[in-house]
């Protein structure tokens, strides 16, 4: 074993290395459970299951062209969609884009457009989580 591996697991048995070598979109993760655990003492993890619904559902308190993620994403997350416009969008899923979610600023402008434009508010941290969790999935 070189000396690399001796840090490595030194860092493991310290419980740090998922911390200090997580890449963006774990950190972020991090960040909204240890905030929905806050706001929601019985938080016990994301779920694909509910990003999935959240994706999918009719929201009726946001705008009345975009009701759903879906309005612009599609049903489809592993294929590209379309603003009302007209502009293309990006797969929304992992597989298909893997760049996607890795800059925390454009994660948090994006949610905060979409949430206000679909829910009518702000997307709590565990529905940003459950979204998340269901786009990696994918």
């Amino acid at each position: 074993m070189t000396l690399s591996h001796y840090a490595i697991a030194f860092l493991c048995a310290l419980g740090l290395a998922n911390t200090t070598f997580a890449g963006p979109r774990d950190a972020l993760l991090e960040r909204y459970a240890m905030t929905a655990k806050a706001a929601e003492p019985a938080f016990a993890g994301f779920s694909a299951n509910r990003g999935e619904a959240l994706h999918r559902t009719e929201h009726a308190k946001g705008k009345a062209d975009t009701p759903a993620c879906t309005s612009c994403h599609g049903p489809n997350v592993r294929a590209a969609g379309r603003t009302r416009s007209g502009k293309p969008i990006e797969p929304m899923a992992i597989s298909v884009s893997p760049e996607r979610y890795l800059d925390t600023a454009k994660v948090e402008k994006w949610f905060k457009r979409n949430c206000d434009e679909v829910l009518g508010r702000e997307c709590t941290p565990r529905e940003k989580g459950d979204w998340l969790a269901y786009m990696t999935s994918q």
